[in-house]
Formats: C-alpha cells, structure tokens, sequence
C-alpha cells in the first residue's frame, strides 16, 4: 500500500499537525487537535454539525458554488463549464459519476491536452448505486454536484502536487468560518477509472466534505501496487484529482436535520403541502426525529441494516414508539426521494437522456417508475412533468426551458406506459407466484428482478400481488439499487487481438476518389496483405469494407474484405497466391461500390440532422449501417415516428442535398474540437486518439472515420423506405440514396402499376377503386359469415335428432370435417344449451366436448371425457366440468378417440 512518506506534508509540519492512529478503525488521520482519538469518519465519529452549523453562515447552492469556484479562480485556476450528465465522450459508462470522469480516458492517459491546467468546475454527477437510501438516510443523492479543481502535472511541468491541494483546502474551510481543530485528513487510498493513487479524506463535523486525491498509478495487471483487489504500476502524468460535495458544504453551512431541507427547503414544503404530509421543523422534538435519523443513518452502512432494524434503533434512541417513528418519517422520506429524484430527472431529460429498456435510457427509466411510485404513495395526482418543471425552473439552463414541450411530452408517454405495465403485469405476477407456492417456496430476489428488468413491474406492486396470494417474497430494501448497479456500466468489448506492427497510410481521406494506387506489402498475414499505403477503406462506424485488387507482375488478387489492426491495414484476398512481403502492387478499388457507401454514409448524417429538426433536439445516434442499397439510422426517441413526420423528414434531407453544400473533413486535437463542438461531435461513437476527424455537412458536425461526398449534390436522392421501432426509445430509419434511392422508386412505382394493372384502372384511381374493393369485400364476407350460420344451426339442429340416448341423456358424439378449435368450441357449446353431452373432433386433431345440465347432474364432467379421447391420439386436455378441449399429434386415430370418448360419457353416466 502506500507508506506515511506519501502523507508526511509540509503543510501538515508547518501547521502542527498530528499523525494519528483511529483507535476504532485503525485508519491513520491528521488533525491539529492533540486530545483527538478518531478519525472524525463514520462510524468512528457521529454527526455533530446538525444544529450546530460549521461554517459561520448559511450557504445557498447558487452561493456556495460560487464561492468555491471563485476561490480557486483567485488562485490561478481557470473555471470551466460542465459537463453534460449522460458521458457521451465515454464507452465504459453512461452517467458522469464524477468530475474526473470528464477527463477520462483521454486527458488522465496523457493522449490528449486538459482544456485549462489548473482547473476548476462544478460537475452535476449522479450515482444510482444507493438509490434505496434516498430520502430514508437523512444524507443519499442521487443527483450532486462535486465541485473540483484539477491539476494535470507532466514530468516535464509540475504546477502543484500534494502539499499545494491540502494547503488550498484547508484555506477554503477556515475562511467560510471552519474551527481549524474540528478539521482532520483521513488517509484512505482510492481508486477508480483505470486510475488509483494516495488521497485524503476531509472530514469535519463527522461529515466528508471533500477527497483529495493524488492520482499517480494506472491499472496493470502485473503492476506493484494492489488496491482494493486490482494491481496498479506508476503512470508518467500525475493528476491533483479533487471532489468537494456542494450540497454537503451547503448542509454544513446550514445544520439543517436532513440534506434534503438544507438544500431545497421550499420544494420539499411544496411538495409535503401538495402531498398534505404536514412537516414542521420549528417544532423541536419533530425536528429531533429527522436529525436523529440522520445521525444513526450516517453511523451504519444501509447495505447491511433492514430500515426496520434502523427504524426500532432510531425509536431506542429517542425514546419514542417505533409505529410513532414510522408515522412521523415514512411519508418525509417519500417526499425527499420525490424531490431528489425530480432534479436527477431535470439532468438526465434536460441533457438528452431519452427513457429505453437500454443504457442510459435504462437508468432515466428506473428513476422515472420509482418516482411515480412514490407518488402514488403519496396520494400526489399532479403529472410527474410539474415537478421536474418546478426543478428545471430553478437551474439556470435556458435550453432546457426551450426544450421543456418535449420533456413533458417524453414524461407524460412514460406515466401512459407505467399504467399499462401495472395493468398487464399482475397476470405475469399471479402466475409466478403460483409456480412457487406449487413448490412451496418464497419468490426469489432473481425473480424479482426479472419481473422489474423484462417487464417492467415495480417490486412492491409484484410483492403485494404475490402476498395476496399467499407466497412469500424476497425483497431487500436495496432492491433498486441492486437493479441500477447491474446497468450503470456499459458492457465490456470482446477483447481485441494484440495490434499488428507497422503503419499504413490511409490515402483515402484526401483522395476519396482516386480509384488507383501504387504501394509495397509489408507482410502477408493469414491470407490478408498488410501495404504500406492504401485507397481502400477498411470496414468501421457502420460503414462496409471496400472491394478491389490488387495486380503484381500481371496477375490480380481479388480483395474480398479490409480490416483495420492497430496502424495497420490488412487486404483479405480471395486467393493469396504468390503475394510475399517486399512485392510492389498495384491496387484499384471498385469505385461504384465506395460512391454507394460515400453517398449513403453523408445521406445518414443528413437525415440524422433531418430528424433533429423535424423531431426535436433530443434526437440522439443509436446505431447505423450502410451498404451499397441501402442504409439504416437508429435514433433515440421516445414515441413511434408517424408518417408526416417520415415525409417531413425525407423532404428536409433532399432540402440539404439540394443545397449543394460542401463536405468539410479536418483532424482536429480532441480538445480543440470538443470545445468548438461539444459533446455531440460523438454522434456515432467515441474515436480514440489526439486527433479526430470531424465532418461537417451543414448543421450536422461529427466525429467520423468514413468515407463522404465532397459536395452534398453528389448524394443525389434520398428515399426514405420505412421507419420502424427496434426497441422501446430506439426508432429505425431506412432509406436510399443516389442511384439506390432511384432503384427504390422505380421499385415502388412498379408496384403501383402493378397493382392498378391487375384492377384494370389507372394509377391515379387506385386508392378510390381499392377502396370500393375492399367495401364489396367485407360486405361479402359477412354474408358468407351469416350463410355459415345459418348453415351450421341447421347441421346442429340435425345433430341433435339424431342424437343417441345413454342412461337418459343425449349423447353427440361427431367428427367436424377441418373445424378449427374455435369452430368446435361455438357447436359444443350451442349443443350443450340443447342439454346435451358433445364431443367433438376435428381431422386437425382438435377436440372439444361440452356437457349440459342434465349430464352435470349426474356427474359427467367435461375434461374427464376430453382426457380419454386425447389420450388416444398422443396428447392431452382439459378443462372446466361444463366445457373442455384437447387433442393430439396422432390424428389418423380420430375416430378411436372419439369412441374412446363416448366410452368414459358412458362410464361417468
């Protein structure tokens, strides 16, 4: 681990500090109180700031960021915005969890530049993983904003390090009005990212205020240095990586009884007041109950307490009934989690994160159904699009307030959805916890969260239908939690075989055109050559490999695939031959191929800024595919796209072709670009690497690695062909471009004509004529419907005179030519109003039997005598005593079955 020379400061010499051992933990801490024992961590040391503040006034958020960040701007430091809260620039994760995730991989790898160096910002960041705890903690967020100042030393440039980060710090604190005693530094090694390294934890009042964290190892596996499980060696750069919870200097400032009321106190008044849930906090001994939950909460770990084991401690404690306790607390912490949840879900809808049964979507998703959960709980019938409202208005982002029409829009088709889902969900429950009481058995937590993950059935609407009907249920407290931490992060990519050695020139960027080339083979790997040079694309964003040849010394090797390894390309060749390293080839791509694939490829990004115009601004790259025909788009959007906007959006494309506007293509430093074009440069994915190619076509600016158009006139026609939804929040757009767009057309007018020519009528006519068709149709078919009728009560009526009698009863026992199960099933039951006892089969092997009052009385029952019969043909059956249907695989024996039949009529008779 990391020895008392990486915490043995000047700072911590020159202000008298202490080098201590926690007498309960055993962590080591620095404090300048001599007498302290502790470490001033939880459990080791209770909450001692609520009602007794710890700086020397009450902050709000506004002002306390403002404070932090203007600290550290006095102090060198450059203040930058945020980032957006879904981590677009990453593939590892879809929520930013931290401010130095807006610097990973990229910047802490030392690939790419930091955008100012020093540091400083206020980083919204959420973090679903105690999302249980929220609002029954007195101190959970799922929403917060660490603010931070970030240092990115190079060997070759050190700004400040470790002594510089504590200095600052501890200057922050004592000039808000922080007792210097109260303070103390837990050492505490950390980790995360790919990246770890010595930090200190700043605890004050038995709250963490800040982490300071020296970030100097990255991930190896055979690195020297283990923590928490993982090996680590030392990284070149090393990075002053500090988190400071705004919401906990702003509690600290304020010693209010939970975080909820030190934060937005008026929203948690609004809300209580809409909910008729009555808090007052001028009244001590309410008062006391919040703050002493509060102070228990933050002494146990929630992951291994029941909130009824917390709730009997808390009532201990305060000497009160644990039923009082509940009565007073439930329905606050409903309130709280409503309000913390609302902000979370002002961030993920307010930055672009659409609800889906995937990713990011996901999590927007678990948010928004526990919130309306706890809704309902509440009694609060106002649209869940109100409160967000009420936290949008309050965050200074005016383009969230424009945006607001698609926000409550995307809410109010998540509240539809929500009631769908209870409604269809609780037969899926029934039958579930009937499996399980068969077996005697409680309803496991997988099943749970199964019926949460696939269908979408919150957990206590499962628990209390399972409970009614009598099974046992396992629910942890922490079930959402439990749920959240298995989506949070992305899914890692197969690993990828080591890069081949070498480089190859990619000639295609500039001359995306150029249709030969001359190079040298550098290797010859598994049938494919790696050439110092190339015009051919290898296959990559969704766009297809190109085709060509390669010639040397007259003869052609067909190139059948390009892939790209490392810095090398790699042409598969249909036959290899002769083809050795150092060999000069000539090369030739199949430029009808690479024209489909550039034109589909610009097409897609301008139907994609198409669909942005038309739908709105959330529109956001789910996946693409182009080929030489066609070419495909997902976007994320939260209802089926209609065909006015289809044509809409198809008619805006063919706007920008017509425009004749240029292609631009330009590598850019990452940095640079990001900060000329944001986050949305990532549209397709995230490039690796310093540099990256963007490419404008018009409004739509992208990361892109493909090939393009150098002029959008060159895309000739977009057709677009259908849209479709993929999955929930994920629609599909296909459509045609340049000559495949034409193809398309003609296609579609040959089916026009074809149509119009088997009618014998004009295109133009078709609709009117189709239309009276379809009239005479079903005009038709009903009369064929009510002929059958008519002609089945006469066979029925017929069926019954000549019905045979056994043991007093009529007994029918008939085959029905090619009755399907719903044709049998109407006659038996006509048959049994008749009270008669039917069976009936079907050469399809289907059978049905029907049992009137008569027969009922004397004990005839239904499935009894469908079991006889099915048995006979290999099947099986069943059914209620009065009406019942089987059948078989071994149809050749029908008329056995049937007898079969009449035999166990006869013996139930």
């Amino acid at each position: 681990m990391f020895t008392e020379d990486e915490y043995r400061l000047d700072f911590f010499i020159e202000e008298g500090f202490h080098h201590k051992k926690c007498e309960k933990c055993g962590k080591f801490f620095w404090t300048r109180d001599g007498s302290r024992k502790t470490c001033g961590d939880p459990p080791c040391d209770p909450y001692t700031f609520i009602g007794s503040p710890i700086f020397k006034r009450q902050h709000s958020l506004d002002e306390m960021r403002e404070h932090y960040l203007g600290f550290f701007e006095a102090r060198g430091h450059t203040r930058i915005k945020r980032y957006p809260v879904a981590a677009r620039w990453r593939d590892d994760i879809y929520l930013t969890i931290a401010s130095i995730a807006d610097f990973q991989p990229f910047v802490t790898s030392g690939q790419v530049p930091p955008p100012a160096n020093p540091l400083t910002i206020s980083q919204p960041c959420i973090r679903l993983d105690d999302l249980d705890s929220v609002g029954r903690s007195g101190r959970h967020l799922t929403t917060f904003e660490m603010m931070a100042h970030h240092v990115f030393n190079t060997p070759d440039r050190e700004i400040y390090w470790k002594d510089r980060t504590v200095r600052l710090c501890d200057e922050l604190l004592v000039g808000l009005g922080m007792d210097p005693l109260a303070v103390t530094y837990k050492e505490n090694p950390w980790a995360g990212g790919g990246n770890a390294g010595p930090s200190v934890e700043v605890m004050v009042g038995g709250l963490e205020l800040a982490t300071l964290v020296f970030m100097d190892l990255v991930a190896a596996p055979a690195g020297a240095v283990e923590i928490k499980g993982e090996r680590y060696e030392k990284m070149k750069n090393y990075i002053v990586d500090t988190g400071y919870g705004l919401e906990r200097f702003v509690w600290a400032s304020n010693g209010a009884p939970t975080i909820y009321d030190a934060i937005f106190p008026d929203l948690v008044r609004q809300v209580a007041d809409l909910a008729g849930v009555e808090h007052n906090l001028d009244d001590p001994e309410y008062a006391e109950i919040f703050a002493q939950n509060a102070r228990l909460a933050g002494m146990v770990d929630l992951d291994e307490y029941s909130m009824s084991d917390l709730r009997a401690k808390i009532a201990g404690s305060i000497g009160i009934d644990p039923g009082r306790l509940e009565k007073a607390i439930l329905p606050m912490e409903r309130v709280y989690a409503v309000v913390d949840h609302t902000r979370c879900l002002a961030y993920m809808l307010g930055d672009g994160i659409i609800p889906s049964n995937v990713k990011g979507g996901y999590l927007s998703r678990l948010v928004i159904r526990r919130t309306l959960r706890l809704m309902k709980e509440l009694g609060l019938r106002l649209p869940l699009a109100d409160l967000v409202q009420l936290q949008i208005s309050r965050l200074d982002y005016p383009d969230w307030e424009e945006s607001f029409a698609t926000i409550r829009d995307i809410l109010d088709q998540e509240e539809q959805k929500y009631a769908e889902t209870l409604e269809k969900g609780m037969r899926l429950v029934r039958k579930t916890a009937e499996s399980y009481l068969k077996k005697n058995e409680p309803v496991p937590l997988s099943e749970m969260i199964a019926l949460y993950d696939t269908h979408g059935i919150p957990p206590e609407i499962a628990r209390e239908a399972a409970v009614q009907m009598g099974a046992q249920v396992e629910l942890p407290d922490n079930f959402y939690s439990l749920v959240a931490k298995k989506h949070i992060r992305a899914e890692p990519e197969e690993e990828k075989k080591p890069p081949i050695p070498g480089k190859t020139e990619l000639l295609f960027y500039e001359n995306p055109f150029e249709q030969e080339f001359e190079a040298e083979v550098l290797d010859v790997v598994e049938g494919a050559a790696i050439l110092d040079r190339t015009l051919l694309y290898p296959e990559g964003g969704g766009q297809p490999a190109d085709h060509g040849t390669l010639e040397k010394d007259g003869q052609l090797f067909q190139v059948t695939d390009v892939q790209k390894s490392g810095d090398v390309v790699l042409h598969k060749l249909a036959e290899p031959g002769c083809l050795a390293k150092g060999d000069r080839v000539k090369g030739k791509v199949d430029m009808l191929r690479r024209l489909a694939h550039a034109r589909h490829h610009t097409a897609t990004h301008l139907v994609h800024d198409s669909a942005k115009r038309v739908l709105g601004k959330h529109i956001w790259q789910a996946g693409a595919q182009k080929s030489e025909d066609r070419a495909r788009l997902d976007i994320s959007h939260f209802k089926r796209i209609t065909d006015a906007e289809l044509k809409a959006i198809e008619l805006e494309a063919n706007r920008r072709v017509m425009e004749l506007v240029p292609v631009d293509t330009q590598f850019l430093p990452r940095t640079e670009a990001e900060k000329l074009f944001g986050f949305e440069l990532y549209q397709g994915g995230v490039p690796p690497g310093k540099l990256i190619r963007v490419v404008r076509v018009g409004s739509d600016i992208e990361a892109c690695a493909g090939t393009h158009v150098t002029n959008t006139g060159m895309i000739g026609m977009i057709k677009i062909l259908r849209a479709e939804r993929v999955q929930d929040g994920v629609e599909r757009v296909e459509f045609a471009a340049g000559e495949a767009a034409v193809r398309a057309s003609q296609a579609r007018d040959d089916l026009l004509a074809g149509a119009a020519g088997i009618l014998r009528v004009p295109n133009e006519q078709l609709p009117r004529t189709a239309e009276r068709f379809f009239e005479e149709w079903k005009e038709q078919q009903k009369e064929i419907e009510r002929l059958k009728e008519d002609l089945a009560a006469a066979r029925l009526k017929t069926l019954v005179s000549e019905a045979e009698t056994i043991d007093g009863l009529r007994v029918i026992v008939q085959k029905m030519g090619n009755a399907d199960i719903d044709e049998l099933l109407k006659a038996a039951a006509l048959l049994a109003e008749e009270d008669c006892v039917a069976l009936l089969g079907s050469k399809t092997g289907k059978l049905v039997a029907a049992v009137g009052q008569s027969g009922l009385s004397k004990g005839v029952k239904a499935g009894s005598i469908i079991k006889a019969a099915a048995k006979v043909l290999g099947g099986g059956g069943g059914g209620r005593p009065q009406l019942a249907q089987g059948g078989g695989p071994d149809t050749e024996r029908l008329e056995e079955a049937l007898a079969a039949g009449k035999e166990a009529i006869r013996a139930g008779a």
